[in-house]
């Protein structure tokens, strides 16, 4: 599922500076990795991208080039099937790809429901046919927008970034990675687990500095 902007005119928006669009960039990659297994040309890309640099955070450029080997190494039907025994499998999945499920939070109260009426307040509407809006890929999509803009609106406010991060990634997406992480299932995705953990890290001491 993707997060699309409502109906608006249409408008020029200037570039992106250089550290946000990174930052887009890692949100668009984390929400496609969560969205369903990469096929063989996102992996060779995975496998082919450059390192991050030295003087960057360290626990993103360390999984992030433990992610590349895996990709290098990796088959797109092993990860197909991986990511199905993960977040599918037979009866309850092994790891809960929704934020419900680690909130705790009664049907009334459901995060689904808050999501909802914050992309709605933000003018994001999911589309049609897609995930239910608290499916982790989702999320992730959603501050992908929010921070690069796109279908005719351009990137959300920090404010407006960091109210949605703290409302709908902070509370429940470090327990699912680390659900994920800890899968006996989990190979490939173990790698995509800790890269989203250590930039949802980053973000998180970001928006507390900013």
């Amino acid at each position: 599922m993707s997060a699309e902007a409502a109906a608006a005119p249409v408008a020029i928006h200037r570039a992106l500076a250089p550290e946000e669009a990174a930052r887009a960039d890692f949100y668009a990659l984390v929400a496609r990795l969560l969205q369903r297994a990469p096929d063989a040309m996102l992996l060779a890309e995975l496998a082919a991208a450059p390192a991050l640099p030295a003087d960057g955070d360290r626990a993103l450029a360390d999984a992030w080039r433990e992610l590349a080997a895996a990709s290098a190494a990796a088959q797109p039907a092993g990860v197909a099937v991986e990511y199905d025994e993960l977040f599918a499998g037979v009866g309850k999945a092994p790891v809960s790809i929704y934020a419900g499920f680690y909130s705790g939070a009664p049907a009334v109260d459901h995060p689904r429901v808050r999501i909802r009426g914050d992309l709605a307040q933000l003018g994001l509407a999911p589309q049609a046919g897609t995930e239910p809006e608290d499916h982790f890929g989702v999320i992730f999509d959603a501050m992908r927008v929010l921070a690069a803009g796109g279908a005719g609106r351009g990137p959300a406010s920090l404010a407006e970034q960091r109210r949605f991060f703290e409302r709908h990634v902070m509370p429940a997406a470090p327990r699912f990675l680390a659900a994920v992480g800890a899968a006996r299932q989990s190979h490939y995705y173990r790698r995509v687990a800790a890269l989203a953990a250590a930039f949802v890290a980053l973000e998180t001491e970001s928006f507390q500095l900013d």
